[in-house]
């Protein structure tokens, strides 16, 4: 399998094309043959646009160390990995210089764990066939087999990371939310954006969430669309994104976006040649999600104020996580008037029809 896929789709590799293709092939695979050790059926892949959409939320660039602790067939960091490369050859103008900085990506600013070792052969897979970033791709349990050292060259060194991304098996702790802590724990400083079950920020993984806030900020909550997974899972999903290395404070201004419409139209028709859909502004959309979290209010245009709110959350309580905009009750003048006029209308049609039950004056004389 391995010298067929090498010899077919080795050319696109070659020539820059940034398909996930082993994260194709294995949900493919996935969706007629299954994994045994995976008893929960939670072993669903990010698709390749929210992949990117999470690796641009963590703010990933050319000198970011970017780190999964569940990689599945590692198309988080593939996404990490283009981002990075893109990012080098926009701003390192010598060929030279950019063929250096490629070498130390890829051997080095990545770093991915997967315990299911089947997945994690397509894992490594993927990486190779981008171009050797598998280096440091490791078959361990990120949550009792990982201390933070390179698995590969630098073993005595810690990864340095400022960059996490994920997509958990919602079945852990907390939905998943174990892992968060134990990542961010391990980091200094930096950014993650993790795309999880909502219900870990609305109960679920309270006593997860109240320790992740002791030394990270939640920046962002982000309700992604309802059928994301479309004949994979039918989980309701939360992007939410924290910057690390700094307690969350109740004052912290915390920005909750409905992204339930984000421009796709997705189906899961076997037969169809194209499944997922762009509506006419999806590329926007995601584009303008990025530029709220990280700028705010000001960058809205898209999306309407129904659509993102700036709140905050108590960090003591770590169930508030998934908020939307409040609804104003209050009254306004067009409210007033038309409340009036109703009751109006509703006196003189009684008075009609009293004076028709007693043949006032006019009616029927």
């Amino acid at each position: 399998m391995f010298t067929k896929i090498v010899d077919d789709l080795g050319i696109y590799y070659k020539i820059g094309l940034t398909t996930d293709f082993t994260g194709k092939l294995f949900n493919e695979m996935y969706s007629w043959l299954g994994f045994t050790q995976d008893k929960l059926n939670d072993v669903v892949l990010t698709p390749s646009y929210v992949a990117t959409l999470l690796v641009r939320l963590a703010r990933v660039d050319k000198d970011s160390f970017v780190w999964d602790f569940a990689t599945g067939s590692a198309g988080l960091l593939v996404a990490a990995m283009n981002e990075m490369l893109a990012d080098a050859k926009a701003k390192l103008k010598s060929p030279d210089d950019f063929a250096l900085k490629e070498a130390e990506i890829k051997a080095g600013q990545l770093l991915g764990l997967e315990v299911l070792s089947n997945i994690y052969m397509l894992a490594i897979l993927n990486m190779i066939l981008m171009g050797d970033g598998s280096s440091n791709i490791l078959n361990r349990d990120s949550l009792n087999d990982f201390d933070g050292h390179y698995g590969f060259g630098k073993t005595n060194e810690k990864f340095p990371a400022t960059a996490f991304v994920l997509n958990p098996p919602y079945s852990a702790d907390g939905n998943g939310m174990v892992f968060v802590e134990k990542a961010l724990s391990m980091m200094q400083k930096g950014y993650a954006a993790i795309i999880i079950q909502n219900s870990a920020g609305s109960g679920k993984a309270t006593e997860f969430n109240k320790r992740i806030l002791t030394h990270s900020t939640l920046l962002a909550s982000i309700k992604m669309p309802p059928d994301l997974f479309i004949g994979k899972s039918s989980v309701q999903t939360q992007v939410y994104v924290f910057r690390v290395g700094e307690a969350h404070k109740k004052d912290d201004t915390v920005k909750f976006i409905d992204f339930s419409n984000d421009g796709y139209k997705r189906t899961n028709r076997k037969k169809a040649s194209v499944n997922l859909r762009d509506l006419g502004d999806a590329k926007a959309r995601y584009a303008e999600v990025v530029n709220l979290v990280r700028f705010g209010k000001k960058k809205l245009k898209i999306f309407t104020e129904k659509e993102y709110y700036e709140g905050a959350i108590d960090p003591s309580n770590g169930s508030d996580w998934n908020q939307t905009a409040p609804i104003d009750t209050r009254p306004t003048l067009s409210d007033f008037k038309k409340t009036v006029s109703d009751y109006l209308a509703w006196e003189v049609s009684n008075l009609l029809k009293k004076e028709a039950v007693s043949g006032g004056p006019g009616l029927g004389k």
